[in-house]
């Protein structure tokens, strides 16, 4: 008997044998996991579409305090089927609060472009309120998205798949097929122009336009309304319809080259629910047939498990449901005459190669024409004041000391100069030497007190100053004079042998030889020699 037909050893244990079990098991019952990825601005309403696809209240219902944004949003719920039994997927929101580099920079580390675009669905949401901002937002998000690549043969396969959902779409209808249309699923019709020209990655993209029920707000006044697009609403009618009209036509026409779908929502949950409805069946599609499979009439086509059997609709202006894959330029140009699909769409091709670097003077801009179609009705930042630049302290003092040198007005010494004119009184407020007038009214009741009544001339102030007196002396002479003849007199009494001179005053008469006279002068009281003189005569 061959000794290798038995086994080596027979008591030694199996290698990973429950692992290997738990693994057959969690593979044949495991559940999808689905990826949406949420793009908006600040206050467009992406809370409330991801509550929706999530099918949970919004969850800032009922609460007075602000709600928390955060620089990469999260959650989950699980997807059931109709009788809320069996789990069919687990569906990952994840929310990116503003077109900001740094929050954008971080969807790359959660959701691995190789791994996750095939199970990605993406919603941009614009703001009716802001519909001058559309056209900005779409090119920032779309640019960002076609920057996000991965390996050339993943980007092909997703790239085939999401053109042949584009290929085969049929629009539902509640009459069953005629039997010669399962003939006609092998053939494939060629995509028409303007569709699906850009979208390398093949990731299914949903623009969602929320706030539609604002679009007709009843309001005249420029920028009033709860929607804020009173100077837009105004003369609204025909010209107002026509201008939405074209709103939509030129979204249609950017979506079209992206392979992407419109949608326009309310906080109304009928709206929201067929949004949510759309996001599964996109994120659901059945990879690309292969050549050889779809030659084979006996294959069973793979059923998508969340089918959309809602029609197209264009017409009602507060829930347009335009899905990938219908739309082209002829039924764009149905919805209004004169719109030109295929001006906007090389226009916006323009603006993609400026972005690129390429020189294209003169050639049309989708961006500017919108600009002209829909005029910015926001809010304006305050303009900041001009700067004020000072000048530096040395350069003013010199461009100024010129000026002040001539005009003797302007020098500050001058309120402590004598006024040319005597009439007028004195400056209130002002310190210094006083007027001739004043002095000369004055001179006998300051002065005399102190024997100087006669000298018209003298300073009734000790400041010092240089404008001339009546007599023609300056005021240093006068002073100068006056304080001589102090010391003259005072060296006349005190020297022996010198009469006193006469007191300047009058004396009453009536004294005797006791000397009973008083005198009424001053200076009577301050000579020690009046009183001897009285005893001698």
């Amino acid at each position: 008997m061959n000794d290798d037909s038995r086994p080596s050893s027979p008591n030694a244990p199996p290698q990973d044998l429950w692992s290997s079990i738990l693994n057959s098991v969690s593979s044949s019952r495991s559940i999808p996991a689905k990826n949406v990825l949420v793009l908006g601005q600040p206050s467009t309403g992406k809370s409330t579409l991801v509550s929706a696809l999530l099918q949970r209240p919004p969850a800032d219902a009922g609460k007075d305090e602000p709600r928390t944004d955060y620089a990469l949003g999260y959650d989950w719920a699980d997807v059931r089927d109709e009788g809320e039994e069996d789990i069919l997927a687990r569906l990952s929101v994840y929310t990116v609060p503003s077109s900001a580099p740094p929050y954008t920079a971080l969807v790359p580390h959660f959701l691995q472009p190789q791994s996750a675009i095939p199970h990605t669905a993406i919603v941009i949401v614009l703001d009716w309120t802001r519909p001058w901002t559309f056209l900005e937002e779409l090119h920032t998000w779309l640019a960002w998205i076609e920057r996000a690549r991965e390996l050339e043969v993943t980007r092909e396969e997703h790239r085939e798949r999401w053109q042949a959902h584009l290929q085969h779409y049929t629009e539902p209808s509640a009459e069953p097929l005629p039997a010669t249309s399962s003939a006609l699923q092998g053939t494939i019709l060629p995509l028409g122009p303007g569709t699906f020209t850009h979208n390398t990655a093949g990731v299914p993209i949903i623009v969602a336009c929320t706030k539609a029920d604002l679009i007709d707000d009843n309001t005249d006044l420029v920028g009033a309304g709860a929607s804020g697009m009173g100077g837009m609403v105004k003369g609204k009618g025909g010209e107002w319809e026509e201008r939405t009209d074209g709103i939509m036509q030129i979204l249609r026409t950017i979506c079209l080259k992206y392979g992407a779908s419109l949608f326009y929502t309310t906080p109304q949950p009928t709206t929201l629910n067929v949004l949510r409805q759309y996001a599964l069946h996109v994120l659901f599609v059945p990879p690309a047939p292969s050549p050889d499979g779809a030659l084979d009439s006996t294959a069973a086509p793979v059923r998508n498990p969340f089918p959309f059997a809602l029609k197209p609709n264009t017409l009602d202006r507060d829930r347009i449901v335009v899905p990938a894959g219908w739309d082209s330029w002829g039924k764009i140009a149905v919805l209004r005459d004169g719109f030109d699909a295929k001006a906007w769409g090389e226009a916006w091709e323009h603006d993609l190669s400026s972005d690129a670097g390429i020189d294209m003077d003169g050639e049309a801009s989708a961006r500017k024409l919108y600009a002209s179609l829909v005029q910015d009705q926001g809010p304006k930042p305050t303009p900041l004041p001009p700067l004020n630049n000072p000048t530096p302290e040395q350069a003013f003092l010199a461009k100024n000391y010129d000026e002040n040198a001539r005009r003797a007005d302007r020098d500050p010494r001058g309120i402590f100069r004598t006024p040319t004119d005597a009439s007028a009184p004195p400056a209130a407020g002002l310190v210094g030497p006083l007027g001739s007038s004043w002095r000369a009214s004055s001179a006998g009741t300051s002065l005399g007190g102190l024997g100087l009544g006669k000298r018209a001339g003298a300073p009734t102030s000790p400041i010092l100053g240089s404008a001339p007196s009546p007599t023609g002396q300056t005021q240093h002479e006068v002073l100068q004079n006056f304080f001589k003849s102090l010391l003259n007199t005072k060296d006349r009494a005190a020297s022996p042998g010198t009469s006193a001179p006469p007191p300047t005053g009058p004396r009453t008469s009536g004294g005797g030889a006791g000397g009973g006279g008083t005198s009424t002068s001053g200076d009577s009281q301050t000579d020690p020699d009046a009183g001897s003189g009285a005893e001698d005569g």
